[in-house]
């Protein structure tokens, strides 16, 4: 069961799109300190809009720009790229300058703009593995899937997934469920909440051993209390793990400060902690 779709917004962009001509805005290129990084953008049509660049006086400003163009105001009707200073002048005080291109765009440019945001939107996200389906992976799938990642959701029995799950998700059958770390995609996060300490036991000895020979799992994170860490250690001790090498894994889980054990509190303070991991995130689209 899967559900792939780079972007929901994109999908609403060109069905629009394939009834009504539209001016694509995009962030080209930015300098200093802006409101969105470069790849972010916007469809202006005549009575909506889909997507940002950042909001405030810039986006209005665009905004006026792009419907100017659809009117015919403008002095071309090809692309045109604009220099937008985020200073006094413009009513931000964010000091930085942003590129902006101005795309006219109509119902016979869909497949090039699918192929290109589409792929662009996959590029920039981040993979996320999560063992268990439990009520606190139901919850983390939820918070997830209007961030920037890219979801792989594992557990060994059956019928613990929902019959539809949010765009950028794909759900796996593995049994035995450690089977499914050689395949995780590199650089991924992993998150360790199955329905049994054996078998997070066994999914963290697996991840382990896969970053000790390929060093590409950059954040391991296990559900649990520092008790249970503390026991997990002497069993991983007990396997040749090194000291180091247990260093590597999160437990428990979540920004620290968070106080409640809802799942939905947890699914929020893990969230907020995977995006912590993104030292330097790629361009993203909306």
């Amino acid at each position: 069961m899967a559900n792939t779709s780079a972007s929901p917004l994109i999908e609403t962009f060109l069905s629009r799109l394939a009834r009504q001509p539209a001016v694509l805005v995009q962030v080209a290129s930015t300098q200093g300190s802006v409101p969105r990084e470069a790849g972010s953008w916007m469809a202006v049509f005549s009575d909506r809009l889909i997507g940002t660049i950042g909001g405030g006086h810039l986006e209005y400003q665009a905004i006026a720009k792009a419907r100017a163009q659809l009117a015919g105001a403008a002095a071309t009707a090809g692309e045109v790229a604009l220099r937008f200073a985020l200073g006094p002048a413009l009513g931000q005080c964010c000091g930085g300058v942003v590129y902006l291109s101005f795309q006219p765009v109509s119902a016979s440019d869909i497949p090039a703009l699918a192929a290109r945001l589409g792929a662009a939107a996959l590029d920039a996200l981040v993979p996320v593995a999560l063992f268990g389906g439990g009520h606190v992976g139901h919850a983390l799938v939820q918070v997830l899937a209007p961030l920037p990642f890219r979801l792989s959701w594992i557990d060994s029995r059956d019928g613990v997934f929902p019959d539809s799950v949010p765009p950028r998700v794909v759900c796996e059958h593995s049994e035995p469920v450690q089977a499914a770390v050689a395949s995780l995609a590199p650089r991924s996060r992993v998150l360790i909440m199955s329905f049994s300490h054996a078998e997070d036991l066994d999914v963290l000895a697996a991840c382990l051993k896969r970053h000790r020979e390929q060093a590409d799992l950059p954040y391991i994170g296990l559900i649990g209390s520092k008790t249970k860490w503390s026991t997990f250690k002497r069993r991983l001790e007990a396997r040749g793990f090194t000291p180091a090498e247990l260093a590597h894994v999160t437990c428990p889980i979540g920004v620290p400060g968070i106080a409640g054990k809802e799942p939905e509190v947890i699914a929020v303070a893990v969230a907020a902690q995977l995006l912590q991991t993104i030292a330097a995130r790629p361009a993203t689209l909306p």
